[in-house]
């Protein structure tokens, strides 16, 4: 019924209108160009200036990570000697710039003793954790759980230092200093410690006369290195202000110490 539908033999159909527009193609053309143009550069635009803003804050704050393990054996002797003796330091304390790449930048570790380091840190943090496993084993307490315990307790130990430093800073007006030069600063909290509990074991009495020896010298070490933080970015900052800051890390040294070198399975004693 509905199969011959075409026209009927003898029967001309009428010719279709299909005449091309040339001002549509020009225009459709012209159009689709200028938003593909358009939307390009302003992509390009959006996500170059985005990168860009993500890769200069990245280097901002959190730096290079090799730099802080551009070390030898020189220099890891002479900061031990830095950190656990501060008062004997007789050169400057601000660190040594180089033209790099057009502009300046700091010398690594292994050229300048006053650079931060993740070496010494990382080190010291782990015979943390050895000394503290033999202490627990001298006095018949030692477990998995309880080396997990005191591994978790350095963590946080470290993390609170950090966020002393850091806080410190903000509170002062200074606080684009890159994350990792804290967290380097705030490991060599375990130089001292170290120290202290290696004393503990050897001989326990000398642990009261370490400890609080080493306590004051991270304190000395902490005050000379952010006050040459705070000359170098907030030199129109209220100097008694900064003082107070700077005497509250050295006094926060001896709880975040006692809290560190008393090694137990409890939390707090």
């Amino acid at each position: 019924m509905y199969e011959n539908l075409g026209a009927e033999p003898g029967v001309q159909r009428p010719p279709t209108n299909s005449q091309p527009n040339p001002f549509g193609d020009v225009f459709s053309g012209a159009g689709s160009g200028l938003i593909k143009n358009g939307l390009g550069a302003y992509g390009e635009k959006l996500f170059g200036s985005s990168s860009e803003y993500v890769q200069s804050n990245i280097s901002k704050y959190f730096s290079d990570p090799q730099y802080y393990f551009q070390v030898s054996d020189h220099y890891v002797r002479n900061k031990l000697k830095v950190v656990l003796l501060p008062f004997l330091h007789r050169g400057h304390w601000t660190r040594i710039t180089e033209l790099s790449g057009g502009k300046l930048a700091y010398k690594p570790p292994m050229n300048d003793i006053n650079a931060p380091d993740l070496y010494i840190p990382f080190m010291v943090f782990g015979t943390y954790v050895v000394l503290a496993g033999i202490s627990l084993g001298l006095h018949g307490m030692f477990s998995a759980e309880a080396l997990n315990w005191l591994f978790m307790r350095g963590l946080i130990g470290w993390f609170l230092q950090v966020l002393l430093l850091k806080v410190t800073l903000l509170s002062l007006g200074s606080g684009e200093v890159p994350l990792l030069d804290l967290v380097a600063y705030s490991g060599y909290t375990f130089t001292g410690v170290c120290l202290a509990v290696l004393g503990r074991i050897l001989w326990h009495h000398s642990y009261y006369v370490l400890m609080p020896f080493t306590c004051l010298c991270m304190g000395i070490f902490l005050v000379k290195t952010m006050k040459r933080v705070l000359f170098a970015e907030v030199r129109s900052h209220d100097s008694s202000k900064r003082h107070f800051r700077l005497l509250f890390i050295a006094f926060a040294q001896l709880p975040l110490y006692i809290w560190l070198g008393n090694i137990g399975v409890n939390w707090f004693f």
